[in-house]
């Protein structure tokens, strides 16, 4: 019995001894990034995280992440709460190349932190696809190692929207800005969009990102009685637009809202007073296949819509970057070479980058029907038409 159990354990201990061995020699792939837990981007960050979870979750389950069509290997992810502070931001991207040495990494929340990330990446030659945010800054900058899968840089959402209200005759607009560096970047490309366009912007007013009631600007906007209110809100603050006109009965049939209307709590929390909001977008499920199998997957796991702007681009950023592993592996030298210069299949379409910008990918004005968003600009592929808000009930 005594030689029995001793030979037991020691095949024991060579089976243990083996599959330590297998998962010593299938290393994960170790990739980095901060995200706002706390702080001002703490309620909209989950949009961006969720869909870092769930392709996490469906690349471990097909076998792990390709290496230049060679092996593949699990990912791991190494994560820290940046606060929603840019200046946090880049001391952990810092922190997780020279001593986590992570093998990749992906982007933080917010237009801000991208930004503050920005000198740490050219630092180190480290490739990033950015999502959650779209900047001119960055061309100025003029970044090699960070590229922008959304079509929703400033100028083009102003451009955009200025199209879309001329084809519906707006001749009047309010303009209520958030003083965040996103929003004030539409707004000084809006303006003279506007004024090309003989339309009259007769309110202009900036608040603080962290203001509380709206009430002030918009009795402003009420008495002007103008055709488009044009609300460039970060998430917290446009519930605040959307609940305070709806109480004093904003009556305008163009009613823009920046960011959040797409975001899954909006239509939960608003209900209604959501439908035929506008808003500024790449993505709707209908878009192609890989967009409804996206749309579905995010749903099935998490209970609730993708966000379509953050949760859509946050996905496309991933499937950039896996795309791009897969054919020349982790070198980042390489890895650079093959995002600013490669073709790339996402839900959002093709993706091809000039600079840092992705400028195969139409950017969308989307408008909330019964909760769910629909493309109405630019025609070329839009799912439904625009429609007047009549109301907020």
């Amino acid at each position: 019995m005594s030689r029995f159990l001793a030979t037991a354990a020691m095949t024991m201990a060579a089976i243990a001894a083996s599959a330590a061995s297998v998962a010593y020699a299938v290393e994960p792939v170790r990739i980095g990034f901060s995200i706002g837990k706390t702080g001002i981007f703490a309620s909209a960050a989950p949009s961006e995280m969720n869909s870092y979870e769930l392709w996490r979750e469906q690349v471990n389950a097909a076998g792990g992440l390709s290496i230049g069509g060679k092996e593949k290997r699990p990912v791991q992810f190494v994560v820290y709460d940046d606060q929603s502070d840019p200046a946090q931001a880049a001391r952990i991207y810092e922190k997780l190349i020279t001593q986590d040495k992570v093998d990749l990494v992906m982007a933080p929340y917010g237009t801000p932190t991208h930004v503050a990330v920005v000198p740490v990446l050219e630092r180190y030659k480290m490739p990033m696809v950015g999502n959650t945010a779209a900047s001119a800054k960055l061309r100025e900058l003029q970044a090699k190692h960070i590229w922008f899968v959304t079509g929703a840089f400033p100028d083009r959402v102003a451009d955009g929207l200025v199209q879309l209200m001329k084809a519906n005759n707006v001749k009047t607009v309010a303009l209520l800005v958030n003083v965040s560096p996103f929003s004030k970047e539409v707004q000084s490309y809006l303006e003279p969009a506007l004024k090309a366009q003989g339309m009259q912007t007769t309110v202009s007013v900036q608040y603080p990102p962290d203001i509380k009631d709206m009430t002030v600007q918009l009795l402003k906007v009420k008495a002007a009685h103008p055709d488009a209110v044009l609300s460039l809100s970060y998430p917290s603050d446009s519930t605040i637009y959307v609940r305070q006109a709806k109480e004093l009965g904003i009556a305008a049939p163009f009613q823009f809202v920046l960011l959040g209307p797409g975001a899954s709590f909006f239509p939960k929390l608003l209900g209604a007073a959501t439908n035929n909001l506008l808003m500024m977008g790449d993505w709707a499920p209908t878009l192609n296949a890989q967009s409804q199998q996206f749309y579905d997957a995010y749903k099935k796991k998490f209970n609730e819509a993708p966000d379509f702007l953050d949760s859509a681009e946050t996905w496309a950023s991933c499937q950039v970057l896996e795309q791009a592993v897969a054919r020349v592996g982790l070198d980042h030298d390489k890895l650079t070479q093959a995002i600013a210069t490669g073709q790339f299949d996402t839900i959002l379409g093709t993706i091809r980058f000039d600079g840092v910008e992705n400028r195969a990918t139409r950017m969308a004005i989307l408008q909330m029907r019964n909760g769910q968003p629909q493309v109405v600009w630019p025609k070329e592929i839009a799912t439904s038409r625009f429609e007047p808000k009549s109301g907020w009930q």
